[in-house]
């Protein structure tokens, strides 16, 4: 359970790290309130899994996961491109969140 909480969690980082760039400084209402109940929620759910995942590879999970989302998130919004070594690396972080996963 910790682990779907944990995942969970690394989402809502990247809805939040998107959100706060939409939000223009705070001046933005909408994307404001959506930067902080994803904030909040997110860092609940890491605490929680925190209980049960080491803290080192709970961090490590939770911000590779934000990190990855928020750049795909960028891509799909065409504010960002993705080449091919951007790409790589990110499959690269990928397979280093998985081997984290695999070893805990």
């Amino acid at each position: 359970m910790a682990w779907l909480v944990l995942i969970g969690s690394g989402v809502l980082e990247a809805v939040w790290a998107t959100a706060i760039g939409d939000s223009k400084g705070f001046r933005r209402r909408g994307p404001t309130v959506v930067f902080v109940v994803a904030l909040v929620l997110s860092m609940a759910g890491l605490a929680y899994a925190m209980n049960s995942v080491p803290t080192g590879t709970a961090y490590s999970v939770w911000v590779g996961i934000g990190a990855v989302l928020t750049l795909l998130i960028a891509v799909a919004r065409r504010t960002e491109t993705l080449t091919l070594v951007r790409a790589a690396l990110l499959v690269g972080l990928i397979g280093c969140v998985v081997g984290l996963k695999a070893v805990a």
